[in-house]
């Protein structure tokens, strides 16, 4: 079944959170602390959500794929971000894009990047031990640039920094 992509309201924020949520158990939960999926953390996901929502910005682009009414992914693009004071290989970021495993290899993943990013200059951030996500970009055009990164409360994902 094919998606509607759209920009969201800010009704669609618990439906974003718990698709970025429940994405993030269903690719990273083997690599990390069997805690991560505190009730703080999905409460943080919620507020985020109702935020970027709430206070829509000039710079950053947020679309949902939805299929009978049920919000499936999203994609997040803003300003690109250098890392420790560099300044950003790239004007523009993609922050997140999450598409629930049951619709992977629907093009979801692929109607999100196109309306959200485009064909043009982009950095992104994967995480390496993601061999789908990765095939994903490389097939869009986006190539590793040596920068990586861990985050501390997730030690076992490393972050590779990705530019088009």
């Amino acid at each position: 079944m094919t998606a509607t992509i759209r920009a969201p309201h800010p009704g669609d924020a618990a439906a974003i959170a718990e698709v970025h949520v429940q994405a993030w158990r269903e690719t990273y939960s083997h690599l990390l602390p069997a805690d991560f999926f505190s009730a703080s953390y999905v409460a943080s996901r919620q507020r985020l959500w109702r935020h970027v929502l709430a206070e829509p910005r000039d710079d950053m682009t947020v679309r949902v794929a939805e299929v009978d009414g049920e919000i499936i992914g999203f994609a997040w693009m803003g300003p690109g971000e250098g890392l420790g004071g560099e300044s950003p290989p790239r004007d523009r970021l993609l922050y997140a894009i999450y598409v629930l495993a049951h619709h992977h290899g629907t093009g979801t993943g692929q109607a999100l990047l196109d309306q959200t990013v485009g064909e043009g200059p982009a950095m992104l951030w994967v995480a390496k031990e993601n061999p789908r996500a990765v095939a994903f970009y490389l097939r869009n055009g986006f190539r590793f640039d040596g920068v990586e990164q861990t985050d501390p409360h997730a030690p076992l994902i490393t972050d590779a920094r990705m530019l088009r």
